[in-house]
């Protein structure tokens, strides 16, 4: 499989249908899936997911990518830049999980930067959004580390949310401070 990019500790790639037990393991957490509108997944819903992920890669170039650990070579998550339906708009959406034992490591914020950085430069997207819970204190915190600031709280999927909006304008000056460096 070809790798989108690489960050200091992480290989971004494409999904596929092998990594269905491997992610099986991790969206079947129940800490990891908190905060999703799905909730757990088993094998078949995260079949289901990845071939989401296969359809949305052919029609829109872009979806959640398999975050690979570069020291043990093993998938620990995903982060994406996918389409998500808001109040009939469609929207490039950002999303991350992170196998449990991943946590508090800075690593969603290393794949977010990634994943922006692939979007707004090679598939020239106008904006991203992200929409969190506003409980969900750690997914907060990561997308305002990688440039979200500005919110709307709105209702989405019978839950309130605060939906952040990034534009292609705002990442580049924030590239231009160096916050989006990539490492090849």
């Amino acid at each position: 499989m070809t790798d989108i990019c690489k960050t200091e500790r992480l290989i971004l790639r494409r999904l596929s249908l092998e990594d269905v037990p491997a992610l099986t393991k991790i969206l079947s957490d129940p800490e990891v899936m908190k905060y999703s509108v799905n909730g757990v997944c088993d094998e078949v819903a995260t079949r289901k997911f990845i071939e989401w992920c296969l359809s949305c890669y052919e029609s829109h170039g872009v979806g959640p990518l398999a975050l690979i650990d570069k020291m043990g070579s093993e998938l620990i998550g995903f982060c994406s830049a996918g389409p998500e339906m808001v109040f009939d708009v469609e929207e490039m959406n950002l999303g991350y999980r992170l196998a449990r034992r991943y946590w508090n490591r800075g690593l969603a914020s290393e794949a977010a930067r990634a994943v922006l950085n692939y979007v707004f430069r090679e598939k020239k997207f106008n904006s991203v959004v992200v929409i969190i819970e506003p409980e969900h204190v750690a997914s907060l915190k990561v997308a305002e580390k990688v440039g979200f600031f500005s919110f709307d709280i709105l209702e989405f999927h019978g839950r309130p949310v605060r939906l952040y909006r990034l534009t292609s304008e705002r990442w580049e000056a924030l590239c231009s401070k160096a916050m989006c460096a990539i490492n090849a």
